[in-house]
């Protein structure tokens, strides 16, 4: 990890960060609260990595909760959460999201109970945590909403068909939302390519090698470019909604 360059930007600012204790969700999770944000990390079954994740964030005041994006009233209640315990939202991530490989040509492979999954969780997840969270991010001087999308929402070459589906759904909302929510609330969406970690090294080394040579920027990213992305739209980049910001070394556009 980097060093932040904006250390106190954020003090006193609380972020949430779904699925914060996964790859990308880390480095974002590291990322803000070294910028000053108390952070607040949910997962969904794996509380051993999101507590040894909240221990090693700098600063205070960080919190784990377990709310699946696909239970309206878990998040229902870790809304209430934040507002018993610090009466603000600034920063909402909706980063929780799940896939399966599956060949684009294989119709019959990507079933029926696996498409739901995934719209269940990488769409009205990140809309029902937006829905819970609204009231939180409107008041003050309003929030910022980020969402966690993908390259493969532009170009149809990801995991599959349904994923890639969903992340241009993402998009979607993103776009509707910005205009819905503001003057008071910024909503942007964040497209990563193929981020390198725990899902990257399940693909043979030759695959991961192709895609490499395919991306203009000669590698592959990693969760901290992605983090730092988040960083600049919640420090610098304040003009800035309704957009989707690729962060794909050109990958997208090869």
């Amino acid at each position: 990890m980097s060093l932040n360059p904006f250390p106190n930007a954020l003090t006193g600012h609380v972020a949430l960060i779904t699925g914060g204790a996964g790859g990308i969700g880390s480095a974002i999770s590291q990322t803000l609260a070294q910028a000053g944000a108390i952070v607040v990390i949910t997962y969904n079954n794996d509380v051993v990595k999101a507590n040894t994740l909240l221990e090693t964030l700098p600063g205070e005041d960080h919190a784990v909760v377990q709310a699946s994006v696909t239970d309206s009233v878990s998040l229902g209640r870790l809304a209430d959460f934040i507002v018993e315990r610090y009466g603000r939202l600034d920063i909402l991530v909706n980063n929780a999201g799940i896939t399966t490989p599956v060949p684009h040509d294989d119709l019959d492979a990507l079933t029926d109970e696996w498409i739901d999954r995934i719209f269940q969780t990488n769409w009205r997840g990140p809309f029902a945590m937006i829905r819970a969270c609204k009231t939180l991010l409107m008041a003050d001087k309003g929030g910022l909403i980020i969402n966690i999308s993908s390259f493969a929402a532009q170009t149809g070459i990801g995991s599959n068909v349904a994923y890639c589906a969903s992340k241009a759904a993402i998009d979607s909302l993103t776009r509707s939302l910005a205009r819905a929510l503001a003057p008071k609330v910024r909503v942007v969406s964040v497209a990563p390519g193929l981020v390198l970690g725990d899902y990257a090294s399940r693909f043979d080394p030759a695959f991961i090698q192709g895609q490499t040579n395919a991306t203009p920027m000669g590698r592959l990213g990693v969760p901290d470019d992605v983090a730092k992305t988040v960083l600049a739209l919640a420090t610098t980049l304040t003009f800035t909604t309704g957009s989707v910001i690729p962060v794909d070394g050109g990958r997208g556009v090869a």
